[in-house]
């Protein structure tokens, strides 16, 4: 659907932040009556993500069935589940290595756990993230080689460790990776290295690109399986429940910020039933610690349990979250959850002390396409993450450096904005030159870099990445599915978008308008985020919140709203459980004068 010349929904050509407002798919303004009856909401949801009329049942429930690949489509998965059999065979020593974030984190202890169940208990090993940084280091590797382990396999890391992988072959340790992250055309010396965003794989495996490494895990769990079925490793013993790791990978999955679609949203979905079952000890604890009495629903993976996995690599002790889920004691697991809630209050603290600083460079790059900010003494755990908020306030891709005095050197995390590929970008530059080390994928990415050569980064980025953010920050409209009246604004509207989902990247979460309301009130809670009661001509009212925007100038127009000028509210419409009885709430994202 071309936007371009397609009138703006309700008007709007410029909202409180600027941007113009449009039909995501076609027009569905309930409160009108000119939505099409002929559409149920959940298929025009659905077709507004791009499905096609052919596709409608499939998408309508997600599940493995409808959207798994043959995992013997992927470059080296055989060789990769042949060596596993081979060491689950002859009783080899086993270690997984993993990154330390949640896509690591789940990925090692997926399997962990499917070697559990086949009868082999496996090691592990969490580099520290200050000590060690990103990836598998050669002396890692040897040292797990002298400790007996034969065979590694490195999960959600590995597939740009060339040095590193070619010290464990010199060493005689076989080496597995397992990775999502962007390869360059000289791959690293591997037993096998799975990955589809190989430069060399076929079509059908390249178009899974977007799986977070839990999800490659998962395909390699299914070939290991089936390899051992084939050599009648199961006759007179079970096998194992695969279905059952589905929490992990849906957990690692949308914590990733991996796009939900295909076979990732059949993914999510489906691990969320497994994860309401609260079979694994750990998740179970990790749920009760973030205090989801309920069924717990995608945002849950990113805002609640995400963090709280993450937060052990990032400020804690890196072992944590492998550790809480692949644990059988529900004491350790209730003690490891509570740690990992108190580092992540911590880590909170320390974010929003390298957020503050990191804003202030940000008036000198205000013309930049790509925004670099480097700073002394901040907290190396946290960068990504203020990466990401900078992002979201300035809508460009924007990388964060902590620096080192002892080392001369900086340890930087970027975040991208749809249709910007970062992560090519940083590997680009580290051919270039201009980095020591870099990778990541389209929407995320990592680095070193010698401090004297952050100016020449900056200034590379902006000179190859500035076309591609002016084209897609001119397509960031705000996209609506539905209008409506105050009175829509119910937990059955919820319960009724949610049968469209999971959402998240990719798969965006239905945007809902709603007006023409006046504010009856609005202030500030917290240290910066706006909260607002707003009632409409149908006599209902409804409360909505819009965070971290106190300070922006949409923040201070809502602030200060004269009193009965009407305006549209946009944004999510979720469900408030923290009352007696559950109640709808928007989440604002955008508003504009409706007179």
């Amino acid at each position: 659907m071309n936007t371009s010349f397609s009138p703006p929904a309700f008007g709007v050509e410029r909202s409180l932040s600027g941007k113009r407002w449009r039909w995501r798919g076609g027009n569905m303004d309930m409160r009108s009556g000119t939505a099409d009856p002929t559409q149920d909401l959940v298929t025009q949801l659905l077709r507004a993500r791009g499905v096609s009329e052919s596709d409608l049942d499939r998408e309508r429930q997600p599940t493995l069935r409808s959207f798994l690949p043959d995992p013997a489509e992927f470059r080296d998965m055989t060789t990769a589940a042949d060596r596993i059999v081979q060491a689950i065979l002859s009783e080899e020593k086993i270690t997984i290595y993993g990154d330390y974030d949640v896509d690591g984190a789940t990925s090692a202890a997926l399997l962990i756990r499917l070697l559990r169940m086949l009868g082999v208990e496996a090691e592990y090993y969490i580099p520290d993230r200050l000590l060690e940084g990103y990836g598998p280091t050669g002396s890692a590797l040897v040292e797990l080689g002298r400790q007996g382990s034969s065979l590694v396999v490195t999960v959600d890391c590995g597939a740009m460790a060339h040095e590193a992988l070619a010290m464990a072959h010199e060493a005689g340790v076989d080496v597995i990776v397992v990775d999502h992250h962007k390869c360059s055309a000289d791959l690293p010396v591997a037993s096998a290295l799975v990955n589809p965003n190989r430069l060399d794989e076929s079509d059908l495996a390249a178009s899974h690109g977007h799986l977070a490494a839990v999800g490659v895990a998962f395909l390699l769990a299914i070939e290991v399986v089936r390899v051992l079925r084939q050599r009648d490793y199961f006759d007179g013993r079970e096998e194992p429940n695969l279905l059952s790791l589905l929490d992990l990978v849906a957990l690692g999955t949308v914590a990733d910020v991996a796009a939900l679609r295909g076979l990732n949203r059949a993914f999510v979905a489906q691990g969320l039933k497994v994860l309401a079952k609260r079979q694994n000890i750990g998740m179970a604890a990790l749920l009760d610690t973030s205090r989801l009495k309920r069924a717990p629903v995608c945002s849950d993976l990113g805002f609640a349990l995400g963090p709280r996995i993450n937060a052990g690599g990032r400020v804690g002790e890196s072992t944590l979250g492998v550790r809480l889920l692949t644990t059988e004691d529900r004491e350790e697991a209730q003690f490891i959850a509570e740690q990992l809630s108190g580092l992540n209050e911590e880590r909170r603290a320390i974010e929003r002390e390298v957020q503050e600083a990191s804003e202030q460079l940000l008036e000198s790059q205000r013309d930049n396409a790509v925004h670099v900010l480097a700073g002394e003494g901040w907290h190396p755990g946290v960068i990504g993450i203020v990466a990401g908020r900078v992002k979201e306030k300035t809508g460009k891709p924007s990388i964060v450096v902590a620096l080192d005095n002892s080392t001369g050197q900086g340890k930087g995390s970027g975040r991208s904005i749809p249709g910007v590929d970062l992560g090519a970008a940083i590997i680009a530059a580290r051919e270039a030159g201009l980095l020591a080390a870099g990778g990541g994928h389209a929407m995320a990415a990592g680095l070193t870099i010698e401090a004297d050569r952050l100016n020449d980064l900056a200034a590379w980025l902006d000179e190859r990445l500035a076309g591609a953010v002016a084209q897609a920050r001119q397509s960031l409209d705000v996209a609506l599915d539905l209008g409506l009246a105050p009175g829509g604004v119910s937990p059955s509207l919820v319960e009724a978008m949610e049968l469209a989902g999971p959402y998240g990247v990719g798969w965006p979460g239905p945007r809902v308008a709603v007006g023409p309301v006046e504010l009856v009130k609005c202030d500030v809670v917290g240290s910066d985020h706006v909260r607002l009661i707003a009632r409409g001509a149908d006599g209902h009212s409804f409360k909505a919140i819009a965070f971290r925007i106190a300070d922006s100038d949409m923040g201070q127009t809502l602030l200060h709203a004269s009193r009965g000028r009407k305006l549209w509210l946009a944004g999510r419409v979720k469900i408030d459980d923290w009352g007696s009885r559950p109640a709808a709430e928007m989440h604002l994202e955008d508003a504009a004068w409706a007179d």
